[in-house]
């Protein structure tokens, strides 16, 4: 379909603008892809695949543990990222579609995506792909923002001051609900909990500056906006202001999904 086609062109311009990687340490998230490694119990010898990976949140602590690990990206930019970020680590970085992994089936012990495969535009088809290259009994793990939780309300946020989406792009927050994420999958026992993770600026108006010229989807929407966008920067003010934890600094409780699975023998 060509329009989904110009619609992944849009979203590698928007994930290869701004600096991901940069506000991932200014915010301290990194550590979730260390967590989600440990919930998988990810172990030397194993092949893992992270799907999506960004700038290598959940791929660089797989390889850490001796795992063989590929880290696939639609975005070259994330990609260049995330090599300069694991060098040393033997990790193979692949760009390529969550939608059409390629990679023959039965590849992978573990798949991992950490805030990254909820962003493709249609959830069946990349569980799908993600089911097919894993080996049966092999291990699943997702990390996705709550629709409930403060990202998922900034994400409503900004979507409420843009056009929305076609109607062939499933919502991404839809990850992060359980029933949602049960109906994407066959031929797996899944569990899930729900985690906080600690965002941190030092001030408010720190944090929305950082999203404004760091995060590539509000980079564009500030871009996009013009005379407009003082009235969404006011929005994002006052979310954070309302979610904020911290008296001196800006600290949210930013409420993910952790998604397990296990692929089982037969999908039969």
């Amino acid at each position: 379909m060509q329009r989904l086609a110009q619609y992944k062109d849009s979203v590698r311009t928007t994930w290869a603008t701004g600096d991901y990687d940069a506000m991932m340490r200014q915010e301290g998230l990194y550590e979730v892809g260390q967590r989600l490694v440990d919930a998988l119990a990810v172990r030397a010898g194993e092949d893992v695949l992270d799907v999506a990976c960004g700038t290598g949140n959940a791929a660089m602590p797989a390889a850490r543990t001796g795992a063989r690990v590929t880290g696939l990206d639609l975005t070259p930019a994330m990609l260049a990222k995330a090599r300069e970020r694991g060098t040393g680590l033997g990790i193979e970085w692949v760009e390529g579609d969550a939608e059409e992994l390629p990679f023959p089936d039965d590849s992978f012990d573990v798949v991992l995506s950490s805030f990254g495969c909820m962003f493709a535009p249609r959830h069946t088809v990349v569980a799908g792909e993600m089911t097919r290259v894993l080996r049966p009994g092999g291990r699943l793990g997702v990390c996705a923002w709550t629709p409930e939780g403060v990202i998922g309300e900034f994400f409503r946020v900004v979507g409420g001051y843009l056009p929305p989406a076609p109607e062939y792009v499933d919502p991404p927050l839809a990850w992060g609900s359980e029933d949602s994420v049960r109906s994407f999958f066959e031929g797996f026992d899944l569990s899930f909990t729900r985690e906080v993770g600690m965002i941190h600026h030092p001030s408010v108006v720190e944090g929305v500056d950082c999203y404004a010229t760091q995060f590539g989807p509000v980079v564009l929407a500030r871009e996009a906006l013009g005379s407009q966008w003082p009235a969404l920067r006011e929005d994002l003010v006052e979310l954070f202001e309302r979610n904020n934890t911290s008296g001196s600094s800006l600290v949210l409780p930013a409420e993910y999904l952790v998604i397990r699975g296990q692929r089982r023998a037969s999908n039969a």
